[in-house]
This record gives structure tokens, C-alpha cells and sequence, in this order.
């Protein structure tokens, strides 16, 4: 399975959109047995999309199924309000399990996504079964963290073309834009991302802070996957991570950046599967 199928819902009054690896499946209400499949909730990081789990998703078929939501401000799903905090991704995260009649499952989160994914087990126990976390810290604050905070607000609004948009994303200091780019559309004026880029800034200021209370505020299984090369996430706070909390693996990737599932997606995979199958109760 290469693909996964878009759809949309409503929540919490916003329109969001989000990708499903079992087609047959998408958009029933009900639980994991209907699905034919244990559920894994995927929550990606700032910048990102639902569909950036394509790759996992496809790994993990037919055994697993990937739920990929795209939060507020992100790929096609609404901004809102312009509220870009946590508290209002935990419920939107909260409130579109909900709607689908879906819990507890395993969710996964990558960066801010593995923020949203520990607070939401924290604050909603009965939605989450286990917990996968990829390169999302405890602690998101300087001195710990020396650039807690990607500076947007130069990036261009549009180019002529998709390559005068990388090459103009990576003139502000972006080695490799293709992260990026999953969010490039062409518009009637040029190529252009699908997130804005205060909202982003806005949002990502937003999480900065100390978030050790909704890491050690739940006692579900939990995998910590950790890029050794991270620039996001130090491996010293990893390993705090993991032997603070009871009930966490931690399973460290070397030739790896904040990235994780893009700079090795197979051992990604590997991983998370090894981790569904026995530690989560799948």
C-alpha cells in the first residue's frame, strides 16, 4: 500500500483534514475491530502533513492502521482562531477520536506532534493505549535548547516555480527545503506553502516551555525514538526521558537527525513495529 486516502471532518468547529491507510475503512465510526486493524494515530510536527506517514503507513500494512491528522494551521486543515497552542492541539486531537469512535489507540507524534501525543495521554488516559514519541522533548527552552524557535518570517509567500521556491528556502539557511515542500501547492500567482508562516511562528513560540509534567503524566506503554544526530532534541535529555518515566523504551538511531522516520525509514519502521507488536498490545 503506497497510499493513503484524504479526508475531512469537523472539529471543535474547525474543518481538518486527514489520511487513512485503510481506505475500505475511512471515515467509519466505530472501534479498532470494524477497522479490521489496532489503530495508530499519527501527529506530525511543525511544518508538516498527515500524508509525511505515507512511508510508515505503508510499512506497517495491512497489520496496522495509520491515521494521519493534520492539525490546525497545517497542510489542508483550517488555522481557526489562531489559537496555536497546546491545549488547543491536545483537543483538537481529543475531539477527532472522538468523532471517529476510535480508543484507546497508539499514538504517535514527531516533534511538536510527540508534545500534543504525551499531553494528550496525560490529559486523556482513556483515548491512548501506548505512546510512540520521535525526537519531542520534555523540555523545549533556552539554554537547554539553543533554537527552540525556526525563524520563518523572511521565508517568500511565492515563486515563479517549485524550484525557485526551494532554492529560495534554502537561501535562508535551509540545507535540504524538501521537509517543506510536502506543503507546496501552485497557486494562480506562483508556487506557494500551504502553512502561514506567522501562524507557524506563533505557534512554535507556543511551545516553548517546560512540558517534563505531561511526560511523566501518564502511565500507558511508551517507545522515545531519538535521532543521535538531533540538533532538536539532546541525547542526554532522551535518556533522562526514558528513566524518568516507567514504562518507556528508549531506542536511540545513529546517522540520525530530528527527522528520524525521513533519514532512516526502514529502521524507523522496524521500530515501531517491533514496539506494536509486543510493548503496545497490539
Amino acid at each position: 500500500m503506497n497510499r493513503m486516502t484524504e479526508h475531512f471532518t469537523t472539529v471543535r468547529g474547525l474543518r481538518l483534514a486527514w489520511f487513512d491507510s485503510h481506505p475500505a475503512t475511512g471515515g467509519a465510526r466505530g472501534d479498532e475491530s470494524e477497522g479490521g486493524a489496532p489503530v495508530v494515530l499519527a501527529l506530525h510536527g511543525h511544518f508538516g502533513r498527515g500524508r509525511n506517514f505515507a512511508p510508515l503507513a505503508a510499512a506497517l500494512a495491512p497489520r496496522y492502521r495509520v491515521i494521519a491528522l493534520e492539525q490546525r494551521g497545517h497542510g489542508h486543515s483550517d488555522r481557526g482562531d489562531g489559537d496555536f497552542s497546546q491545549d488547543a492541539y491536545v483537543a483538537d486531537a481529543a475531539a477527532f477520536l472522538r468523532g471517529l469512535g476510535l480508543g484507546p489507540v497508539v499514538v504517535l507524534g514527531h516533534s511538536m506532534g510527540g508534545v500534543t501525543a504525551f499531553r494528550l495521554a496525560a490529559r486523556h488516559p482513556g483515548l491512548v493505549r501506548a505512546l510512540i514519541v520521535e525526537e519531542a522533548g520534555a523540555l523545549n527552552r533556552r539554554p537547554e535548547i539553543p533554537h527552540p524557535v525556526l525563524d520563518v518570517t523572511g521565508w517568500p509567500r511565492r515563486a515563479p516555480t517549485l524550484d525557485a521556491l526551494r532554492r529560495a528556502i534554502e537561501a535562508q539557511g535551509i540545507p535540504d527545503a524538501s521537509y517543506f515542500l510536502e506543503s507546496a501547492v501552485e497557486h494562480p500567482d506562483g508556487w506557494g506553502l500551504l502553512f502561514d508562516c506567522d501562524d507557524m511562528m506563533a505557534s512554535q513560540e507556543a511551545l516553548v516551555g517546560d512540558w517534563w509534567p505531561g511526560w511523566l503524566g501518564s502511565a500507558c506503554p511508551a517507545l522515545l525514538i531519538h535521532g543521535l544526530d538531533s540538533f532538536v532534541l539532546p541525547t542526554a535529555m532522551a535518556r533522562q526521558m526514558a528513566e524518568r518515566r516507567p514504562g518507556t523504551v528508549l531506542r536511540e538511531l545513529a546517522g540520525c537527525g530530528h527527522w528520524v522516520h525521513d533519514d532512516a525509514p526502514a529502521a524507523f519502521a522496524a521500530t515501531v513495529r517491533e514496539f506494536l507488536d509486543t510493548a503496545a498490545g497490539a
